[in-house]
């Protein structure tokens, strides 16, 4: 792709809105996490997810390593998670987990608390397409909390949504 349709292209994805979710991978002091839009429900029999992950991002090795992420979606009020890991300030590694409650759920992947869905999930497959790959999940363990609302992405901004 030329540099003029891929800078386009990349514009007008931002004329789609994007549920934020944080990609949790690691182990111990080796972790870390990535922002993504791209994770949508592959399947719910079984349940599967989807998410694309660039591979050049600190995340994807730790993803291949020890085959399980964590993925939470996140509320109106983790704005400040959104830009920890989505790389705003410099944060890289464990320091992307700052500020934030995280609690180890059935596989040992860290899930926000307080967020709207947390879902733990054992790596099934990544499929490598272009700069990316296409991860999915099947969910061992599954944490709720409705009342957190959302945050989406759009038109280059993160943008709250009330919980109901």
């Amino acid at each position: 792709m030329n540099q003029p349709l891929a800078k386009s292209f990349t514009n007008a994805m931002r004329a789609l809105v994007g549920n934020c979710s944080v990609i949790t991978a690691g182990e111990g002091e080796d972790i870390s996490g990535l922002l993504v839009t791209s994770a949508i429900s592959l399947s719910a029999d079984p349940p599967l997810l989807l998410a694309c992950v660039n591979r050049a991002s600190s995340s994807w090795p730790l993803l291949k390593k020890y085959r399980k992420f964590g993925w939470s979606s996140l509320g109106a009020d983790h704005q400040k998670v959104a830009e920890n890991f989505s790389g705003f300030g410099g944060l890289k590694g464990a320091d992307r987990y700052q500020g934030a409650k995280w609690r180890p759920a059935e596989t040992g992947a860290l899930l926000l608390e307080g967020a709207p869905a947390g879902f733990d999930c054992a790596l099934e497959e990544m499929i490598d397409r272009a700069t990316h790959s296409i991860v999915i999940g099947r969910v061992r363990a599954i944490r709720q909390n409705p009342a957190a609302g959302a945050l989406v992405y759009w038109n280059g901004a993160f943008r709250p949504l009330p919980g109901a």
